[in-house]
């Protein structure tokens, strides 16, 4: 299920409800502490990040013996989250028992919210990781989205031991936008140590941008408008 990008206020009933229900919560442990407020007398089973496939084994295996169980993702479940995996290794070991995949704010619709508006029309979001995707195929990504003038939000931009990546995609993007182009940055979204800025494609770069961070690069028609990001849709006026 997805729990939002963290702070309680973007939680859904739904997800609550279904956390609520259950004896077993299994997560990554940071996404655990979020719901803590959630989880008093339950049984919780968490491990650390590149651990997904074992947690999501275990709350399977779980499943199986007859618990219900609640395996919990930040954002949405189904977007950058556990839930695809969750079906695909319930079928790998022939398990089979009810499935209830609950959506989440996505941390870009989050970002978005609170930049303004940049998200108003076509966009696209790609991740900067290239720990289960190959850069090569990350990067023609970014050049097809980039050529299409799509809204963009960059998932995982940036890390300790990952920082070309972000500026390799900044330079695919200025290939096709003008320095000018509106993008903002929101960080730990909802939380206590929430940041957003607005900068420009040809200054982002020089910001604190990390793996709690999203990147939203505008198109050709985004601009600011009394400090708004704003993706003007096509209304008339």
């Amino acid at each position: 299920m997805g729990i939002g990008p963290g702070g309680p206020l973007d939680r859904t009933r739904r997800a609550e409800k279904a956390i609520a229900e259950s004896r077993i919560v299994v997560g990554y442990k940071r996404y655990l502490d979020l719901i803590a407020d959630l989880t008093a007398g339950k049984d919780l089973i968490s491990s650390g990040m590149t651990k997904e496939t074992d947690r999501c084994l275990e709350a399977v295996r779980k499943a199986d013996e007859g618990h219900t169980v609640a395996l919990v993702s930040s954002g949405d479940s189904g977007i950058y989250g556990m839930a695809g995996l969750a079906v695909e290794l319930a079928n790998r070991e022939g398990k089979s028992f009810p499935i209830e995949i609950v959506p989440g704010i996505t941390a870009a619709g989050a970002v978005a919210a609170r930049l303004g508006a940049p998200l108003m029309l076509d966009f696209a979001c790609i991740s900067l990781s290239d720990l289960l995707v190959p850069w090569d195929t990350i990067r023609m990504r970014l050049e097809a989205v980039a050529a299409a003038d799509l809204v963009t939000a960059l998932y995982n931009p940036r890390s300790k031991k990952r920082t070309g990546q972000l500026e390799e995609a900044a330079e695919i993007f200025r290939k096709y936008r003008d320095g000018t182009t509106p993008v903002g940055i929101g960080t730990a979204v909802g939380t206590d140590d929430e940041r957003i800025v607005i900068s420009s494609l040809k200054s982002f770069l020089e910001l604190d941008i990390n793996m709690r961070s999203i990147v939203v690069i505008g198109n050709k028609s985004s601009k600011l408008i009394d400090g708004w990001f704003i993706t003007p849709r096509g209304y008339r006026i």
